[in-house]
């Protein structure tokens, strides 16, 4: 590996403590990587400072060329991103490129919103004066990322920090930091000035990010991965009052009404549950299926599910690697466990197979009971858990009786009901006839404990920025 050292201020530093990466189709050791401590964390505060003064002074088509380039270089690269980020986070290399890809164009997404800042002008009806509305950058950003997208879910943070002006402090997951290493020689080669964006690998989570959200120069967190970790990141930024950007936990519910288009529902439903292996906030968790198609439904499904194969990622002929480490596994394996032990049938899989790697294989779940573990917690994992209703209320309420509201999904071939259904839904997202709701165009995000602001289309860029007012008269 190239990079594996701190990235502070456009240098390398080695840090005073280093952890390893862990390849999980192996389970041998990828690389030493440097683990970042208070001080590293101050200096990176530090060069974010003083470099941000200049960059925020910089016109918004200049910022808006520096990331279109960033996206030129980084979609020249896709390979060797695919292939970083399977070795570091398993995925097979179909999923690595598809995400290699996604990330970059948030580059060119957020180069194209840099320079549509708009403000307003208008005149106050009652007193005369003239409003005037601006949106100015919102100060240093704390960016916290989670290990299922190493690549994507930086750049979707680092580019609409950098469109609204912001220097950025980034601390990459643990079990998969190489991938973000990896792309700051491409930022300095875009023209990022040293010190806009530095990268804190470290053990000490939560150490490093508090000692960071109390810096009275930080004015935003934005954060991806668990519920938990959000609400004591949300207790931490209440101390500063920061602006917070909070994308966290899922529990998507698919629903498939009997008028569904068979072939849509079930291409759909395992591109929702499938992608990244099911290791993402958006997958789906619970599929509730009409009962006067559930048994061809769940024939189909277990049979595309089936004929996946499962392997290292590095073999391009491999649709499923391994999850990312040893806990994932077993949690995924418990779920299956809870589940069939409360009365669930496994359709296929539900077997952990012999190592080396923390694999464990496309499974199918049928009759799985209301009191089932996966039914009520994220499953992360390739497990397809299989209900079945008969009412549309009902199925509704069902879908809604969660903590959660992140994503759903919906299939039917009926669009006055299926928008009225979605209308219902208490999600952020909806995923109509399509099992894939992630763009960078799109505004990305969640309402109850699924998390706060929005990533993504114009709203991702004014998580970055405050709203200035001025009242004049002329």
């Amino acid at each position: 590996m190239d990079h594996t050292d701190l990235y502070i201020n456009g240098q390398w530093h080695k840090g005073s403590d280093r952890f390893d990466v862990i390849n999980p189709a192996t389970e041998a050791v990828l690389a030493s990587v440097a683990s970042a401590d208070i001080a590293d964390a101050d200096a990176a505060l530090d060069a974010a400072e003083a470099a941000m003064k200049d960059w925020a002074a910089r016109t918004p088509r200049h910022r808006s060329e520096v990331l279109r380039k960033a996206w030129e270089l980084m979609t020249a690269r896709l390979d060797d991103f695919a292939r970083l980020i399977t070795l570091e986070n398993g995925k097979a290399r179909a999923d690595a490129l598809g995400e290699a890809t996604y990330a970059a164009e948030f580059f060119r997404w957020f180069a194209e919103e840099a320079v549509r800042a708009n403000g307003q002008l208008g005149h106050a009806p009652a007193s005369g004066a003239r409003i005037m509305v601006q949106h100015k950058p919102a100060g240093l950003a704390v960016l916290v990322t989670p290990w299922n997208y190493p690549a994507a879910m930086g750049t979707r943070k680092i580019a609409p920090a950098l469109a609204a002006g912001c220097g950025v402090i980034i601390k990459p997951a643990s079990e998969t930091p190489l991938t973000m290493l990896a792309l700051m020689p491409l930022l300095e080669e875009a023209g990022v000035p040293p010190g806009l964006v530095n990268v804190l690998p470290s053990k000490r989570t939560g150490a490093l990010v508090d000692h960071m959200l109390h810096d009275p120069r930080v004015r935003v967190i934005s954060f991806t991965g668990s519920t938990g970790v959000g609400r004591k990141l949300l207790h931490s930024a209440a101390d500063q009052v920061l602006k917070p950007a909070m994308e966290l936990g899922g529990n998507a519910p698919v629903v498939v009404f009997e008028d569904a288009d068979m072939d849509t529902a079930v291409e759909g439903t395992m591109l929702a549950k499938m992608r990244n292996l099911g290791e993402a906030c958006t997958a789906a968790n619970r599929i509730y299926v009409h009962q006067n198609i559930a048994a061809e439904f769940t024939h189909r499904l277990t049979a595309a599910m089936r004929a996946l194969k499962m392997g290292d990622g590095t073999d391009p002929t491999v649709d499923v690697g391994p999850l990312v480490n040893a806990d994932t596994r077993d949690k995924v394996a418990g779920f299956v466990a809870d589940a069939v032990a409360k009365g669930a049938q496994i359709e296929c899989g539900g077997t952990t197979p012999d190592g080396p790697g923390y694999f464990y294989p496309p499974t199918v779940l049928s009759n799985v009971p209301e009191t089932a573990d996966c039914v009520r917690d994220e499953i992360f994992g390739p497990v397809a858990a299989i209900q079945t209703f008969s009412d549309q209320d009902e199925v509704i309420q069902r879908a809604n009786d969660t903590e959660y509201g992140l994503v759903a999904y919906v299939f039917s071939g009926d669009m006055k009901r299926a928008l009225h259904v979605c209308e219902r839904l208490e999600y952020g997202m909806v995923g109509l006839n399509r099992g894939l709701v992630s763009d960078p165009a799109a505004p990305f995000g969640g309402v109850k404990q699924s998390g706060l602001g929005r990533e993504g289309g114009h709203e991702g860029m004014l998580e970055f920025m405050e709203t200035q007012y001025i009242s004049a008269a002329w």
